[in-house]
């Protein structure tokens, strides 16, 4: 499997968070090849500011692995991760960070703030863009969706 395979599976995720009303992102943990954890947005549905999808997923990951550091893991999210998740991402030591499309208005990674960060103790790889026209069209249905029912 291949990055746009991986990323393919965080869209699903990002579908289901989109059919439960939550902003449509979300992710997998990939180790050696094979997806260790899914994550879906669902911070309304918990009444859980940090229930991003990238939280989610890494949370998971840590319990399967039973060790909070993954420094063996890759992650793919459908959305460019926001300040708080790319903390997460850097504290768990994650090797490589992968996402679809760019978020001009959270972006931590390279739109709002631009990393890496000159004196973190960790810099994960990372590779933006991945199935990013897929990732915005999911994003453009669900806002233009809510528009029309709100």
């Amino acid at each position: 499997m291949d990055d746009a395979d991986f990323m393919t599976q965080a869209l699903r995720s990002a579908e289901r968070a989109a059919r439960a009303g939550e902003v449509p992102v979300g992710a997998v943990v990939v180790r050696a090849g094979r997806v260790i954890a899914r994550g879906a947005n669902r911070p309304v549905r918990s009444s859980d500011p940090t229930a991003h999808a990238e939280i989610v997923a890494l949370r998971r990951a840590a319990r399967t692995s039973r060790n909070y550091r993954l420094p063996d893991c890759d992650l793919y999210v459908t959305v460019e991760p926001c300040a708080m998740c790319l903390g997460a991402i850097i504290q768990a030591r994650v090797r490589r960070l992968v996402y679809g499309v760019a978020d001009p208005k959270a972006g931590a990674v390279r739109s709002v703030m631009t990393f890496p960060f000159a004196r973190l103790n960790h810099r994960p790889d990372v590779l933006g863009g991945v199935l990013a026209e897929d990732a915005a069209a999911l994003l453009r249905a669900f806002f233009r969706a809510r528009r029309k029912s709100g």
